[in-house]
């Protein structure tokens, strides 16, 4: 799939058949290209997200379960035959990304476009991010989010805050979820295995059942030729964020953090100062309003030229699901 470009793959993917609709390698058993060309055929869809790599989830879970350190869930994984030959493939977010980049085409009649997708992976989530989140009613997940805007169509894959007691916040293992958003049907939920002999081998014979009986649709919904160039647009949907510092023991640092944050427009919602590592370093949570994704680029870019920072600072998107 690597050496393909995303066109190519529809038009390969149209002329071999409906075999390979791709439900096996998107989201495992789970139907949703089917329900997304058939079932939602009488929508117009608004958004597509969803947690698209079992394994990422299987870590980010388990890291949270069991109180590991992601290193040693990583190895965990590695051990149990759960990570790609490549790891980064999954933990650096471009299986997900790919899976996302194919929904999102046949979600919005657009041609598949791999490197417009925005990626980042999970390995900069640490168990402290996973313990501050779940003490403010939130879990990380590695969340693909697509949509069509007024500038064009915006395609994420990255490490988010949900809800602890939404769909996607309740989703635990190797399981993935897709959610579809349709004008007249609201919201859909689909949750199944990520991967698996079973689930895979599930979405495979449907297609053939299907095949066998004579029936045959576009791969994507529609003729390949006929999927539109979408203009990519980098994500601009303000949303609240998650910030995490390690400030210096020191007055007056709280006061620059938050002058930063002014400066950038970004008003702080909450703020919490946990017990200190060590004598120099105090972990600090910043959670804040609705800001646009330009406005905390420009503080994180901004807080260590304050000098009161012990370490980089770490931020993840709050998504609304």
């Amino acid at each position: 799939m690597l050496a393909i470009h995303g066109q190519e793959l529809a038009v390969l993917a149209e002329r071999l058949g409906r075999v390979i609709r791709f439900e096996a390698a998107v989201a495992g058993g789970i139907p949703v290209i089917k329900t997304m060309t058939e079932s939602l055929a009488g929508n117009q869809i608004q958004r597509v997200m969803g947690v698209m790599n079992g394994t990422c989830n299987y870590i980010l879970t388990r890291m949270e379960g069991a109180g590991l350190p992601y290193a040693a869930v990583f190895e965990e994984a590695r051990q149990l035959g759960y990570l790609e030959a490549d790891p980064t493939l999954d933990v650096g977010g471009i299986d997900a990304g790919h899976k996302l980049a194919i929904l999102s085409s046949i979600a919005f009649g657009t041609q598949v476009d791999f490197d417009a997708v925005e990626i980042e992976g999970i390995e900069r989530v640490s168990i402290d991010d996973i313990r501050r989140a779940a003490d403010m009613g939130y879990r990380i997940k590695l969340l693909g989010v697509a949509q069509m805007t007024a500038r064009g169509l915006e395609q994420r894959m990255s490490p988010c805050l949900v809800p602890e007691d939404s769909p996607l916040g309740q989703l635990t293992g190797g399981t993935n979820m897709v959610v579809v958003e349709g004008d007249q049907v609201g919201q859909i939920v689909l949750r199944g295995a990520g991967a698996g002999a079973g689930p895979t081998a599930s979405a495979v014979m449907s297609d053939i059942v299907e095949i066998a009986r004579g029936i045959r649709m576009p791969v994507f919904g529609q003729p390949a030729n006929d999927l539109k160039s979408a203009q990519p647009a980098r994500t601009a949907v303000p949303a609240a964020y998650y910030i995490r510092l390690a400030l210096q023991d020191k007055p007056g640092a709280l006061a620059k953090v938050a002058s930063v944050l002014g400066d950038a427009g970004i008003s702080i919602d909450r703020m919490r100062q946990y017990g200190h590592h060590d004598d120099n370093s105090v972990p600090v949570l910043v959670v804040t309003h609705k800001t646009t994704p330009e406005a905390i680029d420009h503080a994180i870019e901004a807080l260590p030229k304050t000098g009161v920072l012990v370490s980089d600072p770490v931020e993840l998107r709050i998504e609304e699901v």
